[in-house]
């Protein structure tokens, strides 16, 4: 993709990285992404707002000589890899250029880098910077997702330059949102993976910019967005408290049984007219996992006994509930065992991030019967009724 224009003297001329499959060894990337860096060229100075992952430089160098850049400033939004590994191949080209960012991003670049601290600007909340004809604010904005995280605003053009946040692991021909169906998705993903344990803190920063007139919000990842409200929205109904008439069930199962009582809870649940969204474990794309995550009301972990305990892949799903702390209201745990153990222990023991309501578990002997069926019907009535008092049914 060569680069394109976003507004009068506003590039992109970043990477897409169409193949990539895997961020952070962890998340799954089935869309491949992009590493998205905007060139502003004022009346005076030019500027570089991020980078792109190291093994797309070469192809930043070369859109930065494709549109004959002078960089006077290299604006660093956020320290991690992605954004920030091609500063020191920039700085080699551009040697008069400074690097302007926060204090503690600057103390991770130099950590990362080991680059010069004369070549530092740091920027406070709030500064501006003049490119002439174009003027820079700079937003902290601490904790969207790491503690060193900033946005600009370009006065002028009206755009907000974000990083990170509003973002999608997206790779798309399409520099602006074409299908918002698709985006949203994308971008659903995107902040359950990285974004939901910064719910609090994305309340304050969106606070900080809701008195901006925004015609263009430009992350670093997917496409730019030429209507800013569309995930704006999105991004209020994700942090909000409300959550949805649905149940999420992570599942395992080695021999039938746990699998058996999954079968029941979700046709018990579906009956009342529930939401329910079962995932084997064994098979899942951990991001649709935490997706679905992000506004379910009740989340029900689903286990046979392993060793005394839940089985490794549920583990694996406790773990990164706790981890990635949706708003979830309810939880519980269902499995089978042969002769004993601490499943229900375990696991309770493992999603203390969680502020939720413990509906009891059901953990049966052997292949589920009647009278085991007669207490999953009994869950469901549960749930169908603590559902009932917190949601409005549509």
């Amino acid at each position: 993709m060569k680069t394109v224009e976003v507004k009068p003297d506003i590039c992109w001329v970043g990477a897409i990285d169409w193949d990539r499959r895997l961020f952070d060894e962890l998340i799954p990337l089935p869309d491949g992404t992009s590493y998205n860096a905007y060139l502003i060229k004022g009346s005076k100075k030019t500027a570089l707002l991020d980078t792109v992952d190291p093994v797309k430089t070469h192809i930043l160098m070369d859109h930065l000589k494709e549109v004959g850049a002078d960089i006077d400033y290299i604006i660093a939004h956020h320290a991690e890899q992605d954004h920030s590994g091609s500063i020191p191949e920039v700085l080699k080209h551009y040697p008069h250029a400074k690097v302007i960012c926060t204090s503690k991003c600057k103390t991770m670049l130099i950590d990362l880098f080991h680059i010069s601290e004369d070549k530092f600007i740091e920027a406070k909340d709030g500064d501006t910077l003049s490119l002439g004809n174009k003027t820079l604010e700079f937003i902290h904005a601490p904790w969207v997702h790491w503690p060193e995280t900033m946005f600009t605003y370009l006065k002028e053009d009206k755009v907000l330059f974000t990083c990170d946040f509003l973002g999608s692991h997206l790779a798309t021909s399409n520099l602006f949102v074409e299908d918002e169906n698709r985006v949203y998705e994308a971008a659903k993903r995107y902040y359950a993976e990285i974004m939901m344990p910064f719910r609090i803190p994305i309340r304050k920063n969106l606070e900080k910019i809701s008195d901006l007139t925004i015609e263009i919000v430009a992350p670093s990842h997917g496409p730019v967005y030429d209507n800013p409200e569309f995930i704006i929205n999105a991004y209020r109904e994700w942090i909000s408290d409300d959550v949805k008439d649905t149940v999420v069930i992570p599942y395992v199962s080695m021999h039938g049984s746990t699998v058996a009582m999954v079968d029941y809870l979700v046709d018990a649940l579906m009956k009342k007219d529930v939401g329910v969204k079962p995932f084997n474990l064994s098979v899942t794309d951990i991001g649709e996992l935490a997706k679905a995550l992000v506004d379910a009301a009740t989340i029900v972990i689903a286990s046979p006994t392993v060793l005394g305990g839940a089985h490794p892949s549920a583990v694996y799903a406790a773990y990164l509930a706790n981890a990635l702390r949706p708003k979830s209201r309810f939880v519980s745990i269902i499995g089978s065992y042969g002769w004993g153990g601490k499943t229900v222990e375990q696991l309770k023991e493992m999603i203390k991030n969680l502020k939720v309501e413990l509906i009891e578990p059901v953990i049966i002997k052997g292949h589920p019967g009647k009278e085991d069926f007669k207490m999953l019907d009994e869950m469901a009535d549960k749930i169908y009724k603590k559902h009932k008092n917190i949601i409005k049914k549509r």
